[in-house]
């Protein structure tokens, strides 16, 4: 059993002393930061799959559609449903998109959203489905937060340079009498 223990959010490796450590993406793992791994293969696997999924729901939102027609509920019922699924789909697209570029606040303007994201989730899935086009979802914002680790790392390293006993020594630390 190893005796060193680090919890996820620690990204210094000072456990370690091998720097900073990327931060894993959902399908990605930590291929994305020298894209190697299968990584093109993933990404147009997991857009592909949103894309696929995103189809079949808009399947399934055509049979319950249609089984409003059958129930003959009205045409204003028929139209207040297709809005509404068309403006939770833009807000989700338009969230899901955002939300790769910045890290979640977790405030409650984004906590009262959550139910018209879940509504309109075919527009996550679209929004998926493209960012998986040109990088893995995510990946700008955590390849920009493991540089910024990288280079305070190795500010941090290249400051702390040798052993300062032996910095002492050297300077004259060690007089002869």
């Amino acid at each position: 059993m190893s005796e060193h223990t680090e919890s996820p959010g620690d990204s210094t490796g000072t456990g370690s002393g091998t720097g900073p450590r990327p931060e894993p993406i959902r399908y990605f793992g930590t291929t994305w930061v020298e894209h190697d791994g299968g990584y093109v293969l993933r990404r147009a696997a997991v857009g592909a799959g949103a894309l696929v999924t995103a189809f079949a729901a808009a399947l399934v939102l055509r049979f319950a559609y249609q089984g409003l027609a059958i129930a003959e509920v009205g045409g204003f019922v028929n139209v207040l449903v297709v809005v509404m699924f068309a403006v939770c789909s833009a807000i989700a697209f338009r969230k899901t998109w955002e939300s790769f570029g910045r890290r979640p606040t977790g405030s409650a303007s984004e906590d009262s959203l959550r139910s018209l994201k879940a509504i309109g989730f075919i527009g996550s899935l679209i929004a998926y489905s493209l960012r998986c086009l040109t990088e893995a979802p995510g990946e700008q914002l955590r390849r920009a937060e493991y540089e910024t680790a990288l280079r305070q790392y190795e500010k941090r390293r290249g400051s702390r340079s040798g052993n300062p006993a032996a910095r002492a020594r050297r300077s004259g630390g060690s007089r002869r009498n």
